[in-house]
């Protein structure tokens, strides 16, 4: 009894524990029971992965095109390969049972960042994978053939065919935090994986918030790269009354911004940004031109066939040329042609396109800031804005964050794809070389210094390039000293008013000299003749660009090219501007300021003169001349009195010239330069 008695209490306080202690066990049981549950399903899902990498896409190789491959696979290998390392660490855990789940809670912190950077790719290129499995749908044998291959590969996918195994990737990466939620509610809160697995789970929930976040942002940038490859019709048909609404807001945002009524949005990072990138697509595009023109030569070149002629020289060397000639021309210079397009060309005009899309984004951003600048502006005046205002705010957020994010990974990438094009360009330029130096190395031997080692080949061409320069060199200082060229073209007749209505409203230091034709393509961008005198009246663009001026006509404003324009010098006489009768002696001669160098002859009052300089007409009224050509003077002004300018006839064709490009014939020795000796 006594026994019993001291049993009894003892049991009573001891049922709680007990109670306790298997609660505590079903908690642990079930905690394991989710840890293997992400460890197997981890398993079969990286395993169903390779069979989609490996053996269903190599048979669909036979049936699609290796574009909808792309499109439908997007970046899987990416994800494996990240998977993979994924599921080896998660695997060594279970050595370590006591603390598996402070380890899995660790692991799945340091994969945040590589889970999203993979799984965000493949969940945005989604919707176009689904696209193009709806259009097999619409093809019954190709998706007989589709629906063979998963069976054979994947006979649990049943019906749903592709779609089944291309959901896996988002269905993975949504129940990461599920089942870390799992493990978390099975695990006691005073457990110190506890809080760890709080920020595991709440990790990878901020993962699947910023991959919806980030495929939001592509959708929208897709939407207006659609637009951005519309055409001229197809954008018409798209114009309304709520387009014309919102252009005409934006150009009136627009215009109050440039008049500085409403302050203008700085983004110091996205302009830094973008000049970056338009540096970027200006070299892709200057390197396209270039490549268009040397393929244009070299279609010229292999037109060229010299050795098909009868060059009329027996034997010899010219028997060898013309054999060399013929071997390069039918294959080493064919074949270099044919590479030089597929291995340069083409994916330079990839790059192009692929540069494209980012190109419409940005200028698409423009408007969108436009309308988030109205937006903002009344909701600090009313305090709240409609639907459609809230989208327009949220649709230039979506696209700032996008550029700003891949605009330096696209600028990155663009480089690296140029530098290895020129690399190719080039190694394709060396084994070219190569190869006419093997095809020649017979004809070489007729060459005159064939017997000379390279150095002293190099040696002896040094020699006679540095004997050459100096003569080219001679050359140049003499003809300076007898025919020094004018720096820029005289004005045209009538030009003088126009000159002296600049003069006195902008002062001479604002006057400038156009020193060849510009065509003006752009908006605010004209078109000006050489020789044409502006007044500069601001040393940059809207933004902040150097290389375009504002100028004044004198009848237009608008931007030129900077590198288009000398300083124009006014050389008064000795008295003021106050008799028009008398031009040429008592008014202001405008000219541009001369080179240093000696006083051109003025005209002679014999006929026959010479021209000193080239001159190119301009009108129907002029004649252009030759440096160096015969040239007879009808009359030494032109019908206003103007002495600048006069009238001779030219290879039998009359008109006006400067009269400071024509000279007397000196006598008895000839005019111009000599050759050194």
């Amino acid at each position: 009894m006594a026994e019993h008695g001291t049993d009894e209490p003892s049991s009573r306080t001891g049922s709680p524990n007990g109670e306790g202690r298997a609660s505590g066990d079903r908690l642990l049981l079930h905690q394991r029971l989710a840890v293997r549950e992400l460890i197997d399903t981890e398993v079969s899902y990286l395993h169903l992965l390779h069979l989609c990498a490996s053996d269903i896409r190599s048979r669909l190789r036979q049936l699609l095109p290796q574009g909808d491959l792309e499109v439908l696979f997007s970046n899987i290998d990416d994800v494996i390969e990240v998977n993979s390392r994924f599921l080896h660490d998660l695997q060594e855990t279970a050595s370590r049972e006591e603390d598996q789940v402070h380890l899995i809670s660790n692991l799945f912190l340091e994969f945040q960042e590589e889970l999203e950077r993979v799984y965000k790719v493949y969940c945005a290129s989604y919707d176009q994978a689904l696209l193009l499995v709806e259009t097999y749908r619409k093809e019954p044998e190709l998706q007989r053939e589709i629906q063979g291959v998963l069976e054979a590969v994947v006979p649990q996918a049943g019906r749903s065919g592709l779609s089944f195994l291309l959901v896996s990737p988002l269905q993975r990466i949504t129940k990461y935090p599920l089942l870390l939620q799992k493990i978390l509610e099975n695990t006691v809160p005073d457990a110190s994986a506890y809080p760890v697995l709080q920020r595991a789970a709440s990790a990878l929930q901020d993962v699947n918030t910023n991959i919806n976040e980030y495929k939001r942002r592509k959708e929208v940038a897709s939407k207006y790269t659609k637009v951005g490859q519309l055409t001229l019709r197809e954008r018409l048909a798209r114009i309304n009354a709520h387009t014309l609404s919102k252009k005409t807001t934006r150009l009136s945002q627009l215009l109050k911004q440039e008049a500085g009524l409403v302050p203008k949005t700085e983004d110091k990072e996205f302009d830094d940004l973008e000049e970056e990138f338009h540096w970027v697509t200006l070299c892709v595009t200057e390197l396209k031109n270039n490549v268009a023109v040397y393929m244009d030569h070299l279609e010229a070149f292999l037109r060229l066939r010299p050795q098909e002629y009868d060059l009329d020289v027996p034997g010899g060397p010219v028997v060898q040329y013309c054999s060399l000639m013929g071997d390069l021309q039918l294959q080493a210079f064919p074949d270099f042609k044919q590479r030089l397009e597929g291995l340069v060309w083409q994916p330079l005009c990839s790059l192009a396109r692929a540069l494209a899309g980012p190109q419409n984004l940005i200028k698409k951003r423009l408007d969108k800031l436009l309308d988030f600048e109205r937006v903002e502006e009344k909701l600090l005046e009313v305090g709240s804005v409609t639907y459609e205002e809230q989208e327009a705010r949220h649709t230039y957020q979506a696209l700032n964050s996008l550029l700003v994010a891949e605009l330096p990974q696209l600028k990155q990438l663009a480089v690296r794809w140029l530098g290895q094009i020129l690399c190719t360009f080039v190694d394709l330029q060396r084994d070219l070389a190569k190869q006419v130096l093997q095809r020649a190395e017979g004809s070489l031997a007729q060459l005159p210094h064939h017997h000379l080692s390279e150095p002293a080949f190099k040696k002896l061409v040094e020699d006679v390039l540095g004997q050459t320069g100096h003569q080219l060199r001679s050359f140049q200082e003499n003809f300076k000293k007898v025919l020094p060229p004018p720096a820029i073209q005289p004005l045209l007749p009538g030009a003088e008013r126009q000159v002296q209505a600049l003069l006195s409203k902008y002062g001479p230091e604002k006057l400038y000299q156009v020193t060849g034709n510009i065509s003006g393509d752009g908006p605010l961008e004209l078109t000006l003749l050489r020789g044409q005198i502006v007044a500069l009246l601001q040393s940059k663009d809207t933004k902040g660009n150097s290389s375009r001026w504002l100028v004044d006509t004198g009848g237009h404003r608008g931007y030129v090219p900077a590198g288009k324009l000398e300083p124009y010098r006014v050389i008064p006489g000795q008295e003021e501007v106050k008799e028009q009768a008398q031009p040429h002696k008592d008014s202001c001669h405008l000219i541009p300021e001369p080179t240093p160098a000696a006083a051109v002859p003025s005209v002679p009052t014999v006929p026959q003169v010479v021209a000193v300089y080239p001159f190119m007409a301009r009108s129907s009224h002029e004649v252009s001349l030759q440096a160096g050509q015969l040239v007879t003077i009808l009359e030494a002004k032109d019908k206003k009195g103007n002495p600048e300018w006069s009238l001779v006839e030219v290879n039998g064709q009359k008109g006006y010239v400067p009269s400071s490009f024509l000279a007397r014939t000196p006598s008895p020795a000839p005019w111009g330069w000599s050759l050194p000796s």
